[in-house]
């Protein structure tokens, strides 16, 4: 049995998980926001709280445990670092987690979880190297490789995220907005100390800040699709917009990764038009040489990935 944890701002979850992929039981307990010893205990909890839910299935045994979190764990120091949640920078979770339940712990950034949770058993499933995408409140990425070079099978592919030396693997939302016209530089400032990030443009909230300085209409995402299909010329040109800046994005990820697919995640990657086929064009368009036959999936899981994710962290076998 799996335990995937997915460690919010808000709340915790934690997920047991059957070998095949099956959930078995889910759990919520509040964050306990700006105190680091209790955030530890309300995992261990979950975890033991889940397992005891599954004494007779596990007959001794312990679970894998994997946790998603909102930062990144620097492999040099073991710490973590860049968390919005603020109270866990510069504490080694990983490792307090392991002394904490007994065993070894995983820990990986939740796009990253993402990623792996639709790369392998999601949307992007039987691909060997998966570029999960994020655009929600935030923007952020994600990476999911083979484990080997075996040839297919037609077995299950064992994944395992790649966050890379730095830990920052996947971090596009705080790469700049590429080919930017004059009109788009500096950049809206963003929270990271630079301006012009891709985070400010094409996040769901990016989006709806640009659509009212540029109009001066305040409106959610969701609304600035309906208007579009309503004929809104406003509207529909902020949308071509969002596409057109989303596939600069994407091509300098196929110019540099080139990965067998792209999966998009976050409250944004439900507007219809992002798979309609005007994305995908775009992309080919911004690539070198000129076009890209990599497919641009909706998520499957949605927010369930994230925690799914955690519990993958621990491939198949």
């Amino acid at each position: 049995m799996r335990i995937g944890i997915d460690l919010g701002g808000t709340k915790i979850e934690g997920l047991a998980l059957e070998d095949g992929g099956r959930e078995l039981t889910r759990l919520r307990v509040p964050t306990p926001r700006d105190d680091y010893e209790a955030t530890l205990a309300a995992i261990a909890g979950l975890v033991h709280a889940l397992e005891a839910e599954h004494r007779a299935a596990l007959a001794g045994r312990t679970a894998t445990v994997g946790v998603g979190i909102p930062g990144t764990i620097v492999r040099a120091t073991g710490l973590v670092k860049n968390a919005n949640s603020t109270w866990l920078n510069g504490h080694p979770l990983e490792h307090d987690l392991a002394r904490t339940l007994g065993r070894e712990v995983r820990c990986a950034n939740d796009a990253n979880c993402f990623t792996l949770s639709e790369a392998t058993d999601g949307a992007a499933a039987g691909h060997r190297l998966v570029f999960g995408v994020i655009l929600g409140t935030g923007c952020g990425g994600g990476i999911a490789v083979a484990m080997d070079e075996a040839a297919d099978t037609g077995a299950p592919v064992r994944l395992q995220v790649h966050a890379g030396r730095n830990g920052l693997g996947g971090e596009w939302g705080h790469t700049p907005l590429p080919w930017a016209t004059a009109d788009e530089l500096p950049g809206p400032a963003c929270y990271c100390g630079h301006s012009g990030c891709l985070e400010q443009w094409i996040s769901g909230t990016g989006f709806e800040a640009e659509f009212q300085r540029v109009t001066g209409r305040r409106l959610r995402a969701a609304a600035i699709a309906a208007a579009a299909a309503e004929g809104d010329a406003e509207a529909g040109a902020a949308l071509e917009r969002l596409l057109d800046r989303i596939a600069r994005g994407l091509a300098v990820v196929v110019d540099i990764l080139d990965p067998d697919a792209f999966v998009l995640g976050g409250g944004l990657s439900n507007l219809d038009i992002l798979y309609s086929g005007g994305l995908a064009a775009r992309l080919g368009g911004y690539c070198f040489g000129g076009g890209a036959e990599t497919p641009i999936l909706r998520h499957m899981h949605g927010d369930s990935s994230g925690v799914r994710g955690a519990a993958w962290l621990w491939p198949r076998s």
